[in-house]
């Protein structure tokens, strides 16, 4: 059982951006309490970030949505489960998806309720008479939030509206330019690495260090093409000394490795007795075993299995992809089904998603499962692809070395921006970053191209339909939809 007890959500806060006309962000969260009368109180401000981090885990932010339009558009991943189960899936694997796909909203509704709490927080916390060093460190961590909320949106759709505070008008209705969205995701991160600390005490693991500031803004450099920052922050990440890669690969996505040395950031999740249906995620349920424990979705290539047997990569690959008849190191078989859509051969899982079920104790399958978000082995891939970009390809054979080790890979000598781009891929498959890869390494019209991409469209997603109609044609739409 694991003891970080903070992320439990004590609460959900009664959140609305203004009252002026019927707004896509008004939602009515459950378990709420009225916003009057709140944030008057040091607990309250701690609830307040806590409910943040509580809606990272929730069905909109890790569930359908994440693996649909994360991994499922990519060349890693199609559909899976059975034939004509959750058809509309197939929609985003040969991209005829259409701005009325409910899929498109939730993935949108999802980061802007968590935007809405972090605003919340942001907004009120200041004005509180508590711990002055506390209240620093909480209205960081409700940035770092934010930014990783606004990080997920314009990967996926580009311009987006971006409230920064409450109360909110009509601007809501309008998209910022994608150049300013970057602006905004890299301010709230520099805040947060000026005040976040690098550590925190075993009851409070999991939450937002400088580290994770520093490690996420080194990434979204990647996005905007900023080599020398996001060189400069990885390799701080990287000396820091608060990092290093897990000796097993297939340990690392194991409960005992959660929060453990190579975990820059990841979501808390975890099984509570009696009170589950709090602190649980289906991110694991909605990929593993069908007809074992999960339901089979987001299911492995044979492009990523030849991608792995190319490069002669076994450990990845049986730690990534599970068959139908393999045994885990844990000693589960898995059984699986007779067949699942969108491949021929033996049925394959996403191994990543998997959960010994010995470990099992309250909820759906894999309740208690950590997503990772951020880890050490994607920062020293980060420092490696700066450095080539920059025409350093000498120093980007340790970072590139010390990933291949551990999965008894030999060293590249002379490293180019391909190899890097491959470990990518073969390192962090699964892990909801392919699709965005892709799109901006500039290689998704070619690689995807079989699938239907089209270049000029595809690269983000449509904007929600619904939401178009509910700001009255002031939220427009992406070209091409």
């Amino acid at each position: 059982m694991k003891a970080n007890k903070w992320i439990v959500p004590l609460l959900m806060l009664t959140m609305v951006f203004f009252s002026s006309c019927q707004d896509y962000l008004d939602f009515e969260p459950e378990n709420t309490i009225p916003a009057e009368g709140f944030f008057e109180t040091q607990e309250h401000a701690e609830q307040a970030v806590n409910s943040i981090y509580a809606h990272f885990r929730s069905w909109e932010m890790v569930s359908f949505a994440f693996i649909i339009m994360q991994e499922v558009p990519s060349d890693n991943a199609v559909k899976g489960s059975a034939v004509g189960d959750a058809s509309f899936i197939n929609d985003y694997d040969n991209f005829a998806f259409t701005p009325n796909q409910f899929v498109l909203k939730d993935y949108w509704a999802g980061r802007y309720r968590g935007i809405n709490k972090a605003n919340q927080a942001i907004t009120n916390i200041p004005a509180i008479t508590m711990n002055e060093s506390l209240k620093t460190r909480l209205i960081g961590e409700a940035k770092f939030l934010r930014a990783l909320l606004y990080f997920d949106l314009v990967r996926a759709y580009g311009d987006v509206p971006t409230p920064l505070s409450v109360p909110v008008g009509p601007e809501i209705n309008f998209r910022t330019p994608k150049a300013k969205v970057y602006e905004y995701i890299e301010q709230d991160l520099l805040d947060a690495m000026a005040v976040l600390p690098d550590t925190y005490d075993a009851s409070n693991k999991g939450r937002a260090t400088a580290g994770a500031a520093k490690g996420l803004l080194a990434k979204v450099y990647l996005y905007m093409e900023r080599w020398g920052d996001a060189e400069r922050l990885a390799t701080e990440v990287v000396s820091s000394g608060k990092y290093s890669l897990e000796s097993n690969f297939y340990n690392v996505f194991r409960v005992a490795a959660e929060n453990g040395p190579e975990s820059v950031f990841e979501i808390q999740a975890q099984q509570i007795e009696g009170n589950w249906g709090v602190s649980f995620s289906q991110h694991a349920e909605v990929q593993s075993v069908r007809g074992q424990w999960g339901w089979g979705f987001n299911i492995p290539t044979d492009d990523l299995a030849a991608a792995f047997d190319a490069a002669g990569d076994q450990i990845r690959k049986a730690a990534t992809i599970l068959y139908k008849g393999d045994t885990t190191p844990d000693g589960d078989i898995i059984a699986g089904v007779p067949s699942l859509e969108g491949i021929e051969g033996t049925p394959r899982y996403n191994g990543k998603a998997y959960y010994p079920p010995a470990q099992q104790l309250f909820g759906p399958y894999g309740s208690g499962q950590n997503i990772r978000v951020l880890r050490f082995s994607e920062i020293l891939l980060i420092q490696a692809e700066a450095r080539i970009r920059q025409g350093n390809a000498s120093g980007a054979v340790e970072p590139l070395k010390l990933v291949r080790n551990r999965v008894n890979l030999p060293e590249i000598n002379s490293p180019t921006l391909d190899d890097v781009l491959l470990e990518r891929r073969l390192e962090l498959a699964m892990e909801g970053d392919r699709f965005f890869d892709l799109v901006r390494t500039g290689k998704a019209a070619s690689v995807l191209a079989s699938k239907g991409f089209v270049a000029g469209k595809h690269e983000v997603f449509a904007v929600p339909q619904e939401l178009i109609d509910l700001s009255e044609g002031n939220l427009t739409q992406n070209p091409g939809y």
